[in-house]
């Protein structure tokens, strides 16, 4: 059984249930000992200190207390404590007093070395003095009165009433214990028992059980106890290396900190307390803590991924990429609660466990504090680095019912606050791509693919100083058998994490190349805009598809244009790829769409193949309202012919609009007031109208 107080060495509260209990206890061990202390006679003491069966009895003792045989699962709070053996066969061999006091002396040195407080130390010798007096009545009523100067050797017809001394100091140990921890987690006596019962039984039957061939050994020769002792040395070492494989079974090498199969047990116990009516509501020996409306807690899962980390090791090394994992396991474990757990799952990833958490702000606020710990810089071979790290927060029940679904639910989330750059995110279904709704509609979207249900719409692009036309962009749409036309936004967002993308992405190409050869065919030689995402940009077979598809028709490159997103210009790897080299290569020219949302780099916006910059529509539309909006289009508008590149305004919806743009020097732009989406044929249609006649300057 536990000790009352092995998660906090502190005081109970003077005058509570569990501090009125632990006095009770100290006063009635102290008068046990004293009452028992007072049999011994002068003749007694004589023979205590004379006798070297009782030097080396108590040593044993004290090393029983001090290195308790730890096991797989148990700690030094309640593994089997030797001295057990020991104080139990100096009962049956000396009596009350002499096993009392060398348990006392125990107990203290290990507290005094332990550090442990002084009502914890009393309260330990009080329970022990007490079991033992409890053996000890036991035993007088079969006649057993042994004292120093009279020892008692049981034999074989002694083993029935020895056998019911060990019972009753077993239940009243356990039952002494097992009150306070009841008292102390607020749950009842039966409860507090039950938790560890098994494995209390089993040990203390075999300790117990030793005591009677240690009193026989005893009595024959001093020279035989250390024998008796061997069968102990051998437990205490296979249970070391049992626990130590266990560790390492059970925790990461390079960190030390619990892994993923740990995590596993420890949020199956937190989520089973958290199940059970009345539980404790989290891990060790914290008692649930109540909010104000009520009982309900919840469980944590927090996925904690460092931002950037790859750069550390792909510059420096894994080598201090391996001290920097050190230094954040070290930051993470001494920014947790008490009774929290800190794992590392591999690579840069960690995952935290709150047992008991009591919302989704307090959850947010340990993600925050979390956060703040691993932004202090650190320095490692002489250079400083600024880490931060993106958090996903899962809770139970809210979120999901066991570990998998939490650890799952807490990437996605995890996920999106790397995407979205707020460090912290809590699951939300609504942007879970994995939730069963999207899976279908991932389905579905696969299956459209191979029906020819995808289909492009076209809208043209505009010059504002003369009117003449700049280009036509594609614009998916899935025309779904039962939903009807949908725009991209309602599916497109699934496909964008999968390999499905790039079977849409070579869809769209092919569909949009040969619109334009036919475009060209009857002379209306028109550009045609395809989008394309940052997976498009690392797919080294993009650039084959496209020249390919430009060989076929007969088309030359500037018959096509991809757009991809300024945020795109942010990922290093999009960036830098063989893919957009290739595409140089090809003279396939960029447009940077949705400019003024990201944080692009002039350097690389300079560097890029781009050949129009598109200036987002959240500008745009606000442009004749608000005075900041137009300050930061005119700046955009001047950077981008200051770079020799055509800048195209999206989201014009009226003729003011697009005056205000042409004044400021725009050069292009694109929205509802020069022409709406179109399917394949009323495009056709309308750029054959809009050919017949001489263009006139947008207005």
């Amino acid at each position: 059984m536990k000790d009352p107080n092995n998660t906090r060495n502190t005081a109970p509260r003077r005058g509570s249930p569990l501090w009125i209990y632990i006095s009770a206890v100290i006063v009635l061990g102290a008068l046990s000992s004293a009452a028992a202390l007072a049999e011994l006679t002068g003749p007694d003491v004589d023979a205590l200190l004379g006798n070297p069966v009782f030097w080396i009895l108590g040593c044993f003792i004290v090393f029983g207390e001090l290195r308790p045989i730890i096991t797989p699962g148990s700690t030094e709070n309640n593994g089997a404590t030797t001295s057990t053996t020991f104080s139990f066969a100096a009962l049956l061999y000396a009596g009350l007093p002499i096993a009392a006091l060398l348990q006392a002396i125990a107990v203290i040195t290990c507290g005094i070395f332990r550090g442990r407080t002084p009502h914890r130390i009393a309260f330990n010798t009080a329970q022990y003095t007490l079991s033992l007096a409890a053996a000890q009545l036991v035993l007088a009523l079969f006649g057993d009165r042994a004292t120093p100067t009279e020892l008692w050797v049981p034999g074989g017809p002694d083993l029935p009433a020895i056998a019911l001394a060990g019972t009753v100091y077993f239940l009243c140990n356990d039952t002494l214990v097992g009150a306070a921890v009841a008292l102390h987690e607020r749950v009842s006596l039966v409860k507090a028992l039950r938790w560890d019962i098994a494995y209390q039984v089993l040990v203390h039957l075999a300790l117990l059980g030793l005591a009677p061939l240690m009193v026989v050994a005893m009595d024959r020769s001093a020279l035989f106890v250390p024998l008796i002792v061997l069968p102990f040395i051998a437990v205490y070492l296979n249970a070391s290396v049992s626990v130590r494989r266990e560790h390492q079974a059970l925790h990461d090498g390079l960190t030390g900190l619990p892994n993923r199969k740990l995590l596993i047990m420890r949020t199956e116990e937190a989520l089973n307390e958290l199940r059970r009516p009345g539980g404790r509501g989290g891990l060790g020996s914290s008692r649930r803590r109540r909010t104000a409306d009520g009982p309900h807690q919840r469980a944590g899962l927090f996925l904690l991924d460092l931002d950037r980390f790859k750069e550390v090791n792909d510059t420096l090394g894994h080598p201090t990429g391996d001290r920097l994992l050190q230094l954040v396991a070290h930051r993470l474990t001494h920014s947790i609660r008490p009774g929290d757990l800190v794992a590392r799952l591999g690579g840069d990833e960690f995952a935290v466990l709150l047992p008991t958490v009591r919302d989704e702000a307090a959850a947010r606020e340990i993600a925050a504090r979390l956060r703040a710990a691993l932004s202090e810089p650190v320095r490692l071979d002489g250079m400083s680095f600024d880490l931060e790290g993106s958090v996903g927060i899962a809770l139970f029940p809210d979120h999901a019912p066991d570990f998998e679904l939490l650890l799952q639910r807490a990437d996605v989330a995890m996920y999106n606050a790397k995407e979205a750059r707020t460090g912290v995110e809590v699951y939300s279904p609504g942007r879970d791509r994995n939730s069963p709704a999207r899976l279908s509609m991932l389905g579905d979207l696969r299956r459209a693919v191979d029906r020819g249900e995808l289909e492009l719409f076209y809208q043209p692009k505009v010059s504002l100083h003369d009117g003449q036309l700049v280009g036509m962009e594609a614009l998916l749409r899935w025309r779904h058998p039962d939903k009807g036309l949908l725009e991209p936004a309602a599916f497109l967002s699934v496909a964008e994490q999968t390999h499905l993308m790039r079977s849409i992405t070579h869809h769209v190409v092919d569909a949009a190349l040969s619109q334009a050869a036919a475009w060209w065919r009857d002379d209306l030689t028109v550009q045609v805009a395809v989008n394309a995402s940052g997976r498009d940009l690392l797919d080294t077979g993009l650039p084959e598809v496209i020249e390919a598809g430009l060989l076929s028709r007969g088309l030359p490159a500037a018959a096509l244009q991809l757009e991809i997103t300024e945020r795109i210009l942010m990922n290093e790897p999009a960036y830098a790829s063989d893919t957009v080299g290739a595409l140089a290569e090809l003279g396939i020219p960029l447009s940077l769409d949705d400019f003024g949302t990201g944080y692009s780099s002039l350097v690389r916006l300079k560097r890029m193949p781009v050949e129009e910059i598109k200036i987002d529509s959240s500008f745009v539309r606000r442009l004749a309202e608000s005075a900041d909006d137009a300050v930061i289009i005119r700046s955009i508008v001047d950077l981008v012919r200051t770079l020799g590149l055509r800048s195209v305004a999206e989201g014009v919806e009226d003729p003011q609009t697009a005056r205000l743009l042409r004044e400021m020097g725009c050069d292009a732009a694109q929205g509802w007031h020069f022409g709406r989406p179109m399917d394949a044929a009323t495009a056709t249609d309308w750029l054959r109208r809009r050919m017949e006649r001489a263009p006139e300057p947008a207005a």
